[in-house]
């Protein structure tokens, strides 16, 4: 896989539609499926990567097949490194230093402002949430220089739209335990 794939996503209001779509996404071009997983509240999404034309082609049979079940899509085409890790798995924390969450209601939004807020500020990415247990929601969380994760957040926030932002915080000095917490 390149070492700045594109990804593209999916998010459905149907599980069945959704299985059907990871199924065409899969089969009209050469991507790797990361995650094709229900999410809260009975929703299911699709995200693959690869090459940039690649996922674009990926995505648009899954739009196409998710027809009226679509909630939500994206398409980042050169994303940052430290997005997919957070997204498969929380990140092992050198060090906790400021914190910054961004929370959304839809699970693009999230991995929008996730790549963004890496764009924007140096920041390690801790984990980007995907909506299980969450009532559908999703969350990043990312820590570094207090000025980095204020720059990050704000980039992150910018990225997305508005209806879509639900909350964001900054906490400039948190408590030795909120690492273990965030993990």
């Amino acid at each position: 896989m390149d070492p700045r794939p594109a990804i593209g996503l999916v998010e459905l209001t149907s599980i069945a539609r959704g299985v059907v779509a990871c199924d065409a996404m899969a089969k009209k071009a050469p991507v790797t499926i990361l995650r094709s997983q229900t999410i809260c509240p009975g929703k299911y999404i699709v995200l693959v990567a690869g090459d940039e034309q690649s996922v674009r082609e990926s995505l648009e049979a899954g739009v196409h097949y998710a027809g009226g079940y679509l909630v939500d899509r994206l398409l980042i085409p050169n994303l940052h490194p430290q997005v997919i890790p957070a997204v498969v798995s929380a990140q092992p924390l050198p060090g906790l230093e400021a914190v910054g969450v961004i929370e959304t209601f839809s699970v693009a939004a999230s991995i929008l402002a996730a790549d963004a807020a890496c764009k924007a500020a140096e920041i390690t990415l801790i984990e980007v949430r995907l909506g299980m247990g969450l009532g559908g929601k999703a969350y990043v969380t990312l820590t570094g220089d207090l000025p980095m994760v204020e720059a990050a957040v704000s980039g992150g926030i910018g990225a997305i739209d508005s209806g879509y932002l639900l909350r964001h915080e900054v906490i400039p000095a948190p408590h030795a335990d909120l690492g273990k917490a965030l993990l």
